[in-house]
């Protein structure tokens, strides 16, 4: 009698726990897990959701007069200002190019920042690129020749403005906008899509979503902090590792 209930208490915990093995067993059905071997599908990516399903617009329904096989073919179909497609109902359909948000080639990702595409060196839960970008740097010059550029907290008194009587201040030190190009580090956070500059405050926002990570790595000291960036965002690609869709 005993061994009977023993077994029937036994094949009662198998009942209750095989529908949440099928469960867990079916989180990644269809997907495999990232490694650097995988490829992405070669095509126009429009938005971040058709990376997430790997799902781009493929060259076959994109209307060019490119060759399909030059290696130039996205760079060169990128450059008119728009793209045309076959949508999935076969009805042509346009979008801006610098609304998009990049392609792969060779099943490798490019990103699209201020519109130029910019490959993604390191993929996972969090991804990690360089993108060369314009900035802006604004300076306030002087008419008067007090050594080029205006400094407002070296002037005690009135931080070059003066009184205007018509009810309005105004300075006469002009902005001088100089623009120059740099290379900047970005991550991208693979679950929401958001690219993010690389710096300590968002890499303490991503690796907040792996509580132990994340308590580990606030504990160090703020210059450690900063020398392990990317050696805690590769440890939370480790431990929580990014699945995609092998879609045929």
């Amino acid at each position: 009698m005993k061994k009977f209930f023993r077994i029937s208490v036994l094949n009662a915990i198998i009942i209750l726990i095989c529908p949440f093995v099928k469960v867990m067993g079916q989180t990644h059905e269809g997907m495999v897990m990232y490694t650097p071997d995988f490829r992405f599908k070669d095509g126009i990516y429009v938005n971040f959701d058709q990376v997430k399903a790997n799902s781009p617009i493929p060259k076959a329904k994109l209307l060019t007069s490119t060759d399909y096989n030059d290696k130039e073919f996205f760079k060169n179909i990128l450059k008119s200002g728009k793209i045309y497609y076959y949508d999935a109902m076969g009805i042509r359909q346009e979008i801006l190019t610098s609304t998009i948000w990049g392609y792969a080639r060779n099943g490798v990702l490019y990103v699209q920042i201020q519109e130029n595409y910019n490959r993604i060196t390191f993929i996972g839960s969090i991804c990690h690129f360089v993108a060369d970008v314009t900035t802006v740097d604004s300076r306030y010059s002087s008419p008067y020749g007090y050594g080029g550029y205006y400094d407002p907290y070296s002037y005690p008194y009135s931080y070059g403005n003066y009184y205007n009587p018509y009810g309005s201040y105004y300075s006469p030190y002009g902005r001088n906008n100089s623009t120059r190009n740099e290379l900047k580090q970005y991550l991208i956070d693979f679950e929401s899509g958001k690219i993010l500059e690389f710096n300590l405050e968002s890499t303490e926002l991503l690796l907040m979503k792996d509580n132990k990570l994340y308590e580990e790595y606030i504990q160090l000291p703020r210059k450690k902090k900063r020398d392990l960036m990317f050696v805690y965002i590769r440890k939370f690609n480790e431990d929580n590792p990014l699945y995609i869709p092998v879609n045929q």
